[in-house]
């Protein structure tokens, strides 16, 4: 009887984490080259200036130091870092050289990059170079930028970038005409991914060969190679761009910063292989920085709680450069401000402003998680002014499964627009009130009980992915009858070698141990790929891999009909064999003396929207202004689940993100653009022990109608609502005060100045 895989769904442990616990993985800091460089790169301590020289002389004296690169070196045109998603027109005046010249506009721009027989003997070296750096006024913020007195690109005449804007209804006329209308302002502390493993690049250049190698890539390697390849004058093939393990990525690892281009080029400079791996100062200086967003939003209600109208104005500062993916948050905050709720009328525009600050990108859930702080808080006022339940708010204006697919706000310039796929928003809602017990623990609302006051809080919301337009992956037979599986998406710490060996097994019909192994990202995996970001590697990746699966099999069926004497079409696979007519059959592993291969690709231009609710439960000690979280759930619907034990870990990890940044985490600049929170003493993340009480429940119950495996992705929900349900919980615990939390973090000393605010305020009173 033939037996019916069933990996997807199931609970497998992580196949890729058995090599990591026996410290077998292979990060870019493990490679060693014979006749290798190291790297290391001269920054400014200015933050707004102008060039008037750079003088290497000195370095070049000191024993073991093989050459300093400056902008000079590069010729006439210094390339720029592109834009990747949205490359629009207003933004190429803003683009960021490789390295600096002319102007430097953030602390930690490139200015010269040294090459030395150690990484030591490199650092030494950058003491040497004498730079004369003209000073001109820092742009600190987004209210300066906005004055233009001071302007990064002169030429422009402006600090302002662009200005999107999203519209849906008419929501001048709903305002004008609502019984209810509150208008609030809110604010979202810039802070950052931290991967665990800092940048690094190993890059060789093969001068007989005319050939390029670069390993540490990740994320978009293939765009990366495409954008060297144009930068550096070589034919696309003639680049390997090499995905080694990696240690995390949340969005900020992998893309094309300045070093991609300068590793490479100092390699094929001085004819040697050269590696750089970035430090932690340099990390929290230079790699894309996130989150910095302000708004005043209006909302407008009919006395019922439905929700009429919401518009506003959003501010988001985009550091010294627009540069590969940073105009996304921004863009997000105006698409996302309604959520999963039916608000038929939508007018928000988000400036982005440019000041002397490091530039900024991508970060898990970019723009979700800032709007999702801005809507729940405001939802929570509106429903305290109203008199209505927070919950039954929420409920009576959420999305509902008969209205899927539901059209959202368009988005301009760079017009989208976009719909949710499917689902039931009050399911998931429902399922978090139960599992939190919400009912329960209503009774302790802002209670004081042994010096702490204890506080609910709640948000709803939705999480887009699948990304296309496409993805390709490659299915090997081997001549042992094992299988090879290559894919283009690319494997940042998630879990993928585990679920797409899950994905490729059941389209195979056959066991998971003879899936060999699983490659991706790298270039030579497949003829293109488009890699990891925007929760789309399953839904993407794995969709490939079905249609490579299916191709594959088709391949299989054609050479064993040669071997049988048959039709394609009278052969099945099963078992390891494939089988004839009249009981004839061969083994997959004789099938061929080389290897039977087939690459597919999925295309797709709609995204999937995984949903759900988050609750929380603290209690706030105001004489020490700590929150304790004594309980937290997740609940999301993600579409069909691949694997539930590798889903919630990326929930949990997700929270714990989300976690940081509404409590701990904040970037800190001077007037003078200077960061003065440039190490983990000053930069606080979290420890394993600070949120021991986490839950996360995964469903699937809403497959996604869009892809063949009915996917959705999962990789950003479990961030996008934390900042707004714990600024929720805060308020409801401290309501007997009119404590009113917005901005974020709500670290102790904030917490404290807000119930001392609120103090006095009552005393005047």
């Amino acid at each position: 009887m033939r037996t019916v895989n069933s990996f997807i769904g199931s609970p497998i442990e992580r196949l890729e984490d058995l090599r990591f616990l026996r410290g077998r993985g292979e990060y870019v800091d493990d490679l060693v080259r014979p006749g290798m460089l190291h790297a290391a790169i001269l920054r400014s301590s200015v933050a707004h200036g102008r060039i008037r020289s750079i003088d290497a002389a000195r370095a070049l004296t000191i024993p073991g130091v093989h050459s300093v690169i400056t902008a000079a070196d590069l010729g006439t045109r210094v390339p720029q870092v592109p834009m990747r998603l949205q490359p629009l027109p207003q933004f190429e005046p803003f683009a960021q050289p490789v390295i600096a010249h002319a102007k430097v506009r953030y602390v930690g721009e490139a200015l010269a990059v040294v090459l030395a027989e150690s990484a030591a003997l490199a650092e030494d070296a950058l003491e040497a170079i004498e730079v004369d750096i003209e000073s001109l006024p820092a742009v600190a913020d987004r209210h300066a930028s906005a004055q233009d007195r001071s302007l990064l690109f002169e030429e422009t005449g402006s600090n302002l970038a662009i200005k999107f804007h999203a519209v849906l209804g008419d929501a001048t006329a709903a305002c004008r005409d609502a019984a209810y209308i509150r208008r609030e302002s809110f604010r979202v502390q810039r802070h950052m991914a931290l991967p665990m493993e800092t940048r690094g690049l190993l890059a060789q250049w093969d001068a007989a060969r005319g050939r390029l190698t670069v390993n540490g890539a990740a994320k978009v390697l293939f765009f990366n190679r495409r954008t060297l390849a144009k930068q550096m004058g070589l034919a696309e093939d003639a680049i390997d761009m090499v995905e080694n393990d990696v240690g995390g990525g949340f969005g900020a690892r992998g893309e094309f910063y300045p070093e991609d281009f300068l590793i490479p080029f100092a390699a094929r400079h001085v004819g040697r292989p050269v590696k750089w791996i970035e430090d932690r100062r340099e990390q929290l200086m230079t790699i894309n920085h996130a989150r910095e967003q302000e708004c005043d939003i209006e909302i407008a209600c009919r006395p019922d709680g439905t929700i009429l109208a919401l518009r506003g104005h959003a501010y988001s500062d985009v550091g010294a450069y627009m540069r590969t993916n940073g105009a996304i948050s921004a863009r997000n905050v105006a698409q996302f401000m309604s959520g999963p709720y039916r608000i038929p009328n939508i007018d928000i525009d988000v400036a982005l402003q440019l000041t002397n600050k490091t530039p900024v990108g991508t970060y898990r859930g970019p723009g979700r998680f800032e709007t999702d702080f801005f809507r729940e808080r405001l939802i929570d006022m509106a429903a305290r002014d109203l008199g209505i339940d927070r919950v039954e708010l929420r409920r009576r204006n959420l999305v509902s499964k008969a209205e899927m697919p539901y059209s959202i706000a368009t988005i301009t310039p760079y017009e989208s627009k976009d719909e949710f796929d499917s689902g039931d928003y009050q399911v998931t809602l429902d399922r978090c009130l139960t599992e939190i017990g919400w009912t329960e623990k209503a009774k302790l609302q802002g209670k004081l009980i042994e010096g702490r006051y204890h506080g609910l809080g709640l948000g709803c919301f939705v999480e887009g992915g699948a990304a296309g337009p496409k993805e390709s992956a490659r299915l090997v037979l081997e001549t042992d009858g094992s299988f090879t599986v290559y894919v283009g998406s690319s494997a940042v710490g998630q879990g993928l070698e585990t679920v797409f060996a899950q994905i490729a097994a059941d389209a195979l019909e056959i066991p998971m141990e003879r899936i060999r192994g699983v490659f991706h990202g790298s270039t030579s995996c497949v003829s293109d790929g488009y890699g990891a970001y925007h929760s789309r590697s399953v839904v993407m990746g794995g969709s490939a891999i079905l249609a490579a699966a299916t191709g594959l099999r088709d391949a299989i069926r054609a050479r064993a009909a040669q071997r049988l004497g048959c039709e394609p079409a009278e052969v099945a696979i099963l078992d390891g064999k494939a089988q004839g007519p009249a009981g004839r059959s061969i083994a997959l592993a004789g099938l061929a003396d080389a290897a039977i291969s087939f690459e597919g690709s999925f295309l797709n231009k709609k995204h999937t929207y995984a949903y759900g609710a988050h609750a929380a439960h603290v209690a706030v000690d105001l004489k020490l202004g700590h929150v304790e979280l004594i309980d937290y759930v997740a609940v999301e619907d993600c579409g069909r689940i691949i694997n539930p034990m590798t889903l919630r870990g990326q929930v949990i990890g997700a929270l714990v993100q989300g976690l940081g940044g509404a409590f701990l985490e904040a970037l800190v600049y001077d007037e003078q653009g200077q960061l003065l929170t440039g190490s983990l003493a000053d930069y606080l993340v979290p420890t394993a022990s600070d949120f021991p009480n986490l839950r996360a429940v995964v469903l699937e119950s809403h497959p996604s109608p869009i892809n063949p495996l009915g996917a959705k992705g999962a990789g950003e929900g479990g961030i996008v609502p934390v900042g707004g349900v714990i600024a929720n919980a805060v308020a409801n615990a401290l309501a007997c005060l009119g404590v009113e939390p917005r901005e974020l973090p709500l670290s102790p000393s904030r917490i404290w100045h807000l119930a001392r605010d609120a103090r006095r305020r009552q005393a005047a009173q």
